[in-house]
């Protein structure tokens, strides 16, 4: 964190530099007014494509390997495995209902029964447990 506030400080002091400098060649006839628009637009391209590599494509390293020993373990059915999915995707129980072509009480009552099993209070920290258990 302290890395990325460094580096967009020192672009924010970079920047107020050029500016700075264009703005004094500028009034001293130095330079032409067309050039050093060129020269802030090129910086701020350069700047741009700098966030965009390290803002936008950051590598997402996620685990793939999912402890099916453990979720025989707490007894969690097919079905329910794939509510907790539809969980995991954000997916409001009427989604999942949707999706599993089932009604919304069942998912209620999937949901109800997996927040046993994990024992969690919240669909919240079901998938905290459940990332916690790799079996999502």
């Amino acid at each position: 964190m302290r890395k990325t506030i460094l580096v967009f400080g020192l672009l924010i002091l970079a920047l107020l530099i050029l500016f700075q400098f264009s703005k004094y060649a500028i009034i001293s006839g130095d330079l032409d007014s067309e050039f050093a628009i060129a020269i802030v637009a090129i910086v701020f391209f350069f700047v741009g494509v700098y966030l965009n590599k390290k803002s936008l494509h950051k590598r997402h390293v996620v685990s793939k390997t999912i402890n099916y020993k453990k979720i025989e373990a707490l007894d969690i059915s097919k079905r329910e495995y794939e509510v907790l999915i539809g969980i995991a995707e954000g997916l409001s129980n009427k989604e999942i209902g949707e999706k599993l072509f089932v009604s919304e009480s069942t998912i209620k009552t999937h949901v109800s029964s997996l927040l046993t099993k994990l024992n969690a209070k919240r669909r919240t920290q079901a998938l905290q447990i459940a990332k916690g258990f790799n079996i999502i």
